[in-house]
């Protein structure tokens, strides 16, 4: 089987069109998604979120508000 070579835009246009047929909006989109990274510097955003706070306070304000009663 021989296929005609593609540009790299249109392999990638083909190759979402196939799996959108075969898989879904959806789980195409989740496919995709555990190839692609993530941006910024986690680590430098995380100690700016809540600099006052220990990670142990952290998990304690976590389970306080998991044992409230919803409403």
């Amino acid at each position: 089987m021989t296929t005609a070579s593609m540009t790299l835009i249109e392999l990638t246009q083909t190759a979402i069109r196939v799996l959108v047929k075969e898989l879904g909006t959806v789980n195409t989109a989740r496919f995709i998604d555990q190839f692609t990274g993530g941006f910024g510097d986690y680590t430098a955003e995380r100690d700016t979120l809540r600099p006052d706070m220990t990670v142990d306070e952290i998990v304690r304000a976590i389970q306080r508000q998991k044992e409230r009663p919803t409403s």
